[in-house]
């Protein structure tokens, strides 16, 4: 073992140890845990309830600039890809990134000044931060232990706990005889031990395997509709968002572009990375009736009747493909294009085109070798208007 991993082993005891010592009012203990000290856990009569935050976040050269509102009982997922400040913004509604501008508040009170170990807000850390060397029930206790409860009466709270996600049979086991998904139902329970207002997950399900993914999905989504206060979650991964939240809020380059339930994004979406995500061409331009012209590209015919600045979009399953001009189908779109590449998909082939209209089509693994499908080899793609969808920019 190197020096400087020593070192870095000792940081890491000795945070364990300050914060099972309950060194209550300590951020490093909080940022090792995610479990509040004491504080409220209920809604003063007449307040608000819920979370109303602005938060404005600048480091360096980026900026957050993030609106945020939840009713109790709302899952919100932070959707967006790497580096758009999906974790920015969940640092600071814990408070362990100081806002810049803005404001917080949840039911009710103002919560900027607030230090992080104070204020109502359980957080699950995308690698769940249990403590080695105690029993899942002892992870789970150690949030009551921190608002004041004893010993006894932190266990008899944390078999409850267990019990409810399932693991009373393994209470007495510790983190390393934990599956993945044992583990993240533990760090789940500790955080919800405390009886937060707000609770913040931080990519949940990342850390596991595909196969645990799917039935600790589900479980959470359980979990999370039974919570009575806010959840916010941060995902990058559309199918998470997609099955744990109510609400979507995609961030990209530290703004909101574009929020809404799950469905609503899936069939509307307003940008070139959420229409990557849910699986769809998208193209932005300008409408006349049915027609569409693409903003510096062709025209797009459509079924609806539509004036003004549009989005038009089609799935990649929509595109046929065909190696000579085709004559008399009855699609209204035709455009040539030129193969870029090919990728399996699932069980078909997507081909990505380039040419009069960029574009993606999905097609079977038959048809590409038919087509004789390769990198640079000229196709005709042809898209019926019934099968696109146009809607206001």
């Amino acid at each position: 073992m190197t020096h400087t991993e020593k070192t870095q082993k000792a940081q890491k005891t000795q945070n364990t140890e300050k914060a099972e010592k309950g060194e209550k009012g300590e951020k490093g203990a909080y940022e090792a845990t995610g479990v509040p000290g004491p504080g409220p856990s209920e809604v003063p009569a007449g307040a608000p309830a819920g979370l109303d935050a602005h938060l404005v976040v600048d480091r360096g050269s980026f900026r957050l600039d993030v609106a945020l509102t939840a009713a109790p009982g709302d899952v919100v997922a932070l959707l967006g890809p790497n580096g758009a400040g999906k974790t920015t913004a969940l640092r600071a509604l814990a408070g362990l990134t100081p806002l810049n501008g803005g404001h917080l508040r949840l039911d009710g009170a103002a919560l900027e000044r607030t230090a992080p170990e104070s204020r109502p807000v359980g957080v699950v850390f995308q690698n769940y931060l249990l403590f080695p060397h105690l029993t899942a029930l002892d992870n789970v206790a150690f949030g009551p232990r921190c608002h004041g409860a004893t010993k006894a009466e932190a266990r008899a709270q944390a078999a409850e706990w267990l019990e409810r996600m399932g693991l009373a049979e393994h209470a007495g086991a510790k983190p390393r005889r934990l599956s993945g998904g044992q583990a993240q139902r533990v760090a789940l329970a500790r955080a919800l031990a405390t009886n937060p207002r707000l609770l913040l997950l931080d990519e949940p399900l990342a850390a596991l395997d595909a196969r645990t993914r799917l039935e600790v999905r589900t479980q959470l989504r359980r979990h999370l509709a039974e919570f009575e206060a806010v959840a916010v979650l941060v995902t990058h991964d559309p199918l998470d968002a997609m099955v744990l939240a109510d609400r979507l809020v995609v961030i990209e380059d530290g703004r909101v572009v574009q929020e809404g339930t799950p469905a609503d994004i899936a069939r509307h979406p307003r940008t070139d990375y959420i229409a990557h995500l849910v699986g769809l061409n998208l193209y932005k331009g300008r409408a006349e009736d049915h027609t569409v012209h693409v903003d510096d590209g062709p025209a797009i015919t459509t079924t609806e009747d539509l004036t003004g600045p549009v989005f038009v979009a089609f799935p990649p399953s929509a595109v046929t493909l065909h190696r000579d001009r085709p004559t008399g189908s009855s699609a209204r779109n035709l455009w040539q294009c030129e193969v870029a590449g090919l990728e399996t998909h699932g069980d078909q082939i997507r081909a990505a085109l380039t040419g009069e209209l960029p574009l993606a089509a999905d097609l079977t693994t038959v048809a590409a070798a038919e087509l004789d499908l390769h990198p640079g080899a000229i196709v005709w793609a042809t898209v019926k208007a019934a099968q696109t969808h146009a809607y206001p920019a």
